[in-house]
């Protein structure tokens, strides 16, 4: 026999598609060639599963060796095929009847000793084998908790090619998966520990409500940063589906922690303001990695500092903020990732920040225009929550004033909001109310009445308002209707609406 062929999985994006590993030997002087548009990683295989075999015991049969990768249209990028690359070598020599590994998808990176090496993406790749029908996978041990996640496929891990080898020709066992634990998160920040800020607290359940973006705007010390890092406490967990993106997001990153369970938690990124556009959107050599707004998805995404990151990072979240993905084009193909985010930025109104606030600023008018002009006016048009934090009084500080509510209490709140609300727009396809087209809440049955919106139309009638803040206000009202129980906005709802979006509210 001089043909063998065994399964594999690819990753394009967060796409994952079975690809066959086919091997065949014919005469000729000893070489190894690989078609199916590999790339280094892949180029470099040909050694790495050599020396593997080798040192598991087994021949390396001498002859010309050509390795195909089905189907040859779609980039094959990374190390996760060189155990499929092993398998159908041998059973092409053989040496390996491949019979038993008929339908299995088989992952792993090697190394030289025989070993099996965990990779990154396992989670999805098991997952698109498991849409095209496959019902076993064979993983690397270390990645078998993760892979065991998915429903419906048999998931044995392997630590080594000697392992898998003794698997295939005597039925030797192979190790089953760990039992799934369930998640259990370390307690984050509470609101609770957030003191004073009445209206920015307002403003933050009104955003975790309707899945809005925030703008947190005061000089330094005030809370901004507080406030944003306890955002995620008052959101509720994911749900099945969101959890697995998530979770396939953080596997193809090689960010996963251990234990293999789905993350519950919307995630929270707060990359630092020296960040690159790559590293906020995603990029890199090959295959583009996800960046920290994919990373984000289903969560939150802080920019502290907002306007000390360079103008290209911050207007290149500008489409993701509109489409909920990212879309990366390179030379080799295109990758796209998911970007469904809460954007939260913070900022201190001027260059010289002074903790008592604007009574003892240094700055020049135009030096303070200057400053927040970093933030240009299409990315400040697309933050529906515009706050500005003031400074605390020495009663709000220590404690003598009202006492802060604790994060479960206000995320029993929005909950019941989110609750409203996906049953109010299951009929349209939608569940929050940031993710509502404009035209659907222009149009009957969920057009405010025209007294209501007044104010909204003289505003953007003069042009102190865009179409796109209009349809903006209109959802911020929905959400303060769902958090205080209303089953349609009120003209009152508006109006605080449109404080929360123009920053005239207090």
């Amino acid at each position: 026999m001089s043909y063998a062929r065994v399964l594999c999985v690819g990753l394009v994006g967060v796409t994952g598609h079975v690809v066959e590993v086919e091997a065949d030997l014919a005469s000729g002087l000893p070489a190894v060639a690989i078609s199916g548009l590999p790339d280094t990683a892949l180029h470099e295989a040909r050694d790495r599963v050599r020396a593997a075999i080798v040192n598991s015991g087994e021949t390396w049969p001498n002859r010309r060796i050509t390795l195909n990768l089905l189907p040859a249209t779609l980039p094959k990028y990374g190390s996760a095929f060189d155990v499929a690359i092993a398998a159908a070598l041998l059973g092409s020599a053989g040496q390996l009847p491949l019979l038993p590994l008929e339908g299995v998808v088989l992952l792993g990176e090697l190394g030289l000793d025989g070993a099996v090496r965990p990779v990154r993406g396992v989670l999805p790749m098991v997952a698109a084998a498991a849409r095209a029908g496959v019902t076993r996978a064979i993983v690397p041990a270390q990645n078998a908790a993760e892979a065991a996640v998915i429903p419906g496929v048999r998931v044995r891990a392997v630590d080594s090619l000697h392992r898998l080898v003794a698997f295939v020709r005597d039925g030797s066992p192979l190790d089953e998966p760990p039992p799934l634990a369930g998640a259990v998160a370390a307690p984050g920040p509470d609101l609770a520990d957030v003191a004073g800020q009445a209206y920015a607290r307002r403003a933050l359940e009104v955003t975790a409500a309707g899945g809005h973006h925030l703008a947190l705007l005061g000089p330094p010390g005030t809370g901004k940063t507080m406030l944003a890092e306890r955002l995620p406490s008052i959101l509720p967990t994911l749900d099945d589906e969101a959890a697995l993106e998530v979770t396939a997001l953080h596997s193809i990153a090689g960010l996963l922690p251990p234990g293999g369970h789905l993350l519950r938690r919307p995630p929270f990124q707060a990359p630092h303001h020296t960040a690159t556009v790559p590293a906020l959107v995603g990029g890199g050599p090959g295959l583009a990695r996800p960046g920290a707004v994919s990373l984000a998805h289903r969560g939150v995404l802080f920019l502290d500092e907002a306007p000390e990151f360079s103008r290209g990072a911050l207007d290149a979240l500008r489409q993701p903020l509109e489409d909920g993905r990212v879309q990366l084009a390179r030379a080799r193909g295109s990758a796209e990732y998911p970007a469904r985010i809460q954007l939260v930025l913070a900022a201190n109104p001027c260059p010289c920040a002074r903790p008592v606030g604007d009574t003892a600023c240094e700055c020049s008018p135009l030096a303070r225009r200057r400053y927040l002009g970093r933030l240009s006016g299409p990315l400040r048009d697309r933050i529906d929550v515009q706050v500005t934090v003031p400074p605390l009084r020495a009663a709000q500080l220590m404690g003598t004033g009202e006492v802060s509510e604790p994060s479960a209490v206000v995320a029993a709140r929005v909950a019941t909001a989110r609750a409203a609300a996906t049953e109010r727009w299951a009929a349209v396809g939608h569940r929050l109310n940031a993710e509502l087209p404009g035209p659907v809440l222009r149009r009957p049955p969920f057009r405010l009445p025209a007294g209501d919106t007044a104010e909204l139309r003289r505003r953007l009638d003069n042009g102190s308002l865009s179409a796109r803040g209009f349809d903006r206000i209109i959802r911020l009202a929905w959400s303060i209707a769902d958090l205080d129980g209303r089953l349609r906005p009120s003209r009152d709802d508006v109006w605080e609406a449109i404080g929360l979006r123009t920053g005239e509210g207090a």
